[in-house]
């Protein structure tokens, strides 16, 4: 069973420089967490200390019930990790790199083989095998990386921005990868795309200016959050007033569109589109379209890492 992951109270300084400040969490064994936040927001510095690359200047990390500190040896066989500039030998084969991985986690013979041919197969890099890593585009280096993180078939997986340089089909595809892999192992992952987090994390964490703002899941997290709650998209048969839909007292804000539309921005959490189908109606407005948009994660976001 995999490991759980305990971040207690980290905190790392660069010079005057405070990256990361008094950070706690925790993750489960089966969890797929996404870590996001702004540039510079110490994501990349967190995921350094919980691997053991780097040591905090405060607090622990407990994997399992083992601290980097203590047992770094015992905690690198069971943790991959995928870095942010993800480091290869580009002068290497894809084959000859992946063996060279093996060999330091002291895979052997029949198992080393198989492991290789594993995780090429896993990667989709099946076809691009033969290569040299400098020849390979930016997307499919990527691969490699989240290659050498799985080849020794750790538990924990901490992947900093995994699906960088990915065209939109690779990136379905690794996003498939890591779903699936996220049923059997811990997985922290960073990552700029949102909808990416959306689509396959059970928790999102959200990190700013070294702080933690926000801990749960994306529906949690998108139902608390603040501001205009749903915009509703109306449109007319004809020309209408934008200060009619005023009346209605669950409605705070209008904006008219070309082509007698309007959105209409509301901070009630219940459905009210069927409130304004029948103001309209009271009105003799002639309603072509109704439809709602709930706050997306990148609302939330913007908003909650808004200076």
């Amino acid at each position: 069973m995999a490991k759980k992951i305990t971040v207690k109270g980290i905190t790392k300084r660069y010079g005057s420089q405070l990256a990361v400040n008094d950070v706690s969490f925790t993750i489960s064994t089966g969890e797929i967490v996404g870590f996001i936040g702004p540039n510079g927001a110490g994501k990349s510095t967190t995921m350094k200390i919980i691997t053991g690359t780097l040591p905090p200047d405060k607090g622990e990390v407990l994997i399992g019930d083992m601290s980097p500190g203590e047992h770094l040896k015992s905690i690198r066989k069971i943790l991959g990790y995928l870095p942010e500039n993800n480091p290869l030998y580009l002068e290497m084969y894809i084959r000859e790199y992946l063996e060279y991985v093996a060999g330091l986690y002291q895979l052997r013979g029949k198992r080393r083989k198989e492991q290789i041919d594993r995780v090429i197969e896993m990667t989709g890099l099946t076809v691009e095998a033969h290569k040299k890593i400098g020849s390979l585009s930016k997307g499919y280096r990527q691969r490699v990386g989240l290659s050498q993180a799985l080849i020794h078939d750790p538990e924990i997986l901490i992947l900093d921005e995994p699906t960088t340089g990915l065209d939109p089909n690779q990136l379905l595809e690794i996003r498939n990868l890591i779903s699936s892999i996220g049923k059997q192992k811990t997985v922290l992952l960073s990552t700029h795309i949102l909808q990416e987090v959306d689509a396959i994390c059970d928790r999102v964490i959200i990190i700013d200016q070294g702080k933690i703002l926000a801990d749960e899941s994306s529906d949690s997290l998108k139902e608390r959050g603040t501001g205009t709650f749903r915009t509703i998209h109306v449109e007319l048969d004809a020309p209408a007033d934008p200060e009619i839909w005023k009346q209605l007292s669950s409605i705070q804000n209008v904006k008219s569109l070309p082509g007698n539309q309007f959105l209409l921005e509301s901070s009630e959490k219940s459905d009210i589109r069927g409130d304004i189908f029948n103001f309209a109606v009271s009105q003799e407005l002639t309603i072509l379209s109704l439809s709602m948009k709930e706050k997306s994660l990148e609302d939330l976001f913007r908003e909650l890492t808004r200076a």
